[in-house]
């Protein structure tokens, strides 16, 4: 099972409409069926360029929509856009936490900054369909761009677009939503250790602010970074000697990376070779300082791991 991440900037503890960013045109819309969260986007888009969200399940069928509260145009929750360059728009405004204590004659002053949740747009009464709808392959294990042989890892982005780890056919494949066929976007040259080729990558992520893919390729040891471009036709080596299997980025740009064979999760710098150890790193086992094999891995909004 792998998350669908969707980046934007987001409001907690302020009332509907209030300011939440350094921009004042921006405000924070409470998000239908979140409690307390939601949210910070531009204010001014005209009520009747709005439409109802599906009542069912408080969902958008528009990319970059979110299901959200408006009572200025709508009794109903309605489906409000949110760019991609949202975090760009409305930037995120400092706040003031204040504590004082009465052995001390001082007041402690802290800055934060709004945090940037990764809030999924599911009504809290929200249940599962019995039945799934396939999104990817569905045509037999291949090597077909209609199919996929041993899928691992996978990330959707924004506009629900699939970049999927495709194991055992050695390449990362992207799919639209609703296409029969995806497209190559790395490897796909056949097992083997060249910077054109993979062997058996297992998870893969898009790094927005280079958009590139980073991909553990698993038996080459090594994590690899491809552009996301158009005719990319190598990638380059991130970090080497690791047997990498998942992947998870942070809001600061930080890698997370889960060792199977160190039984550990290891956190870097883009550019760094050593990393940070977060956690086990203490041989396997199933002690609480442990880990034994770790695979997939998701890094929340505190880098809680």
């Amino acid at each position: 099972m792998s998350l669908v991440r969707v980046k934007s900037q987001f409001c907690t503890g302020i009332t509907q409409y209030d300011r939440c960013s350094l921009n004042s045109a921006c405000a924070c819309f409470h998000i239908a069926g979140a409690i307390d969260v939601g949210i910070c986007s531009d204010e001014f888009v005209d009520c009747s360029e709005l439409v109802a969200c599906e009542s069912s399940n408080n969902l958008c069928r528009e990319p970059n929509h979110r299901c959200v509260h408006h009572p200025r145009c709508h009794n109903l929750p309605v489906c409000y856009p949110v760019p991609s360059f949202n975090r760009q728009l409305c930037p995120p405004r400092a706040t003031m936490n204040t504590s004082t204590t009465t052995s001390m004659p001082t007041t402690t002053t802290t800055a934060r900054t709004t945090q940037q949740l990764v809030i999924p747009n599911i009504p809290v009464d929200a249940r599962w369909k019995q039945n799934g709808v396939t999104v990817a392959g569905g045509h037999g294990g291949g090597s077909g761009t209609n199919q996929l042989n041993n899928p691992y890892g996978l990330f959707v982005d924004d506009d629900q677009m699939m970049i999927i780890a495709d194991c055992l056919n050695h390449r990362i494949i992207q799919w639209k939503m609703g296409n029969t066929n995806g497209q190559v976007v790395a490897g796909g040259n056949g097992k083997g250790n060249q910077l054109s080729q993979m062997e058996e990558p297992t998870d893969v992520l898009i790094d927005k602010e280079t958009d590139s893919l980073l991909i553990c390729d698993n038996n080459n040891r090594r994590v690899v970074r491809w552009s996301h471009h158009s005719g990319t036709t190598q990638g380059e080596i991130l970090i080497d000697n690791i047997n990498c299997w998942g992947l998870a980025m942070d809001d600061q740009r930080y890698l997370y990376i889960s060792d199977i064979e160190k039984h550990e999760v290891r956190r870097y710098q883009i550019g760094d070779k050593n990393g940070t150890l977060v956690a086990g790193g203490n041989g396997y086992g199933d002690s609480l300082n442990q880990l034994d094999e770790p695979k997939y891995i998701f890094v929340d909004p505190q880098q809680t791991v």
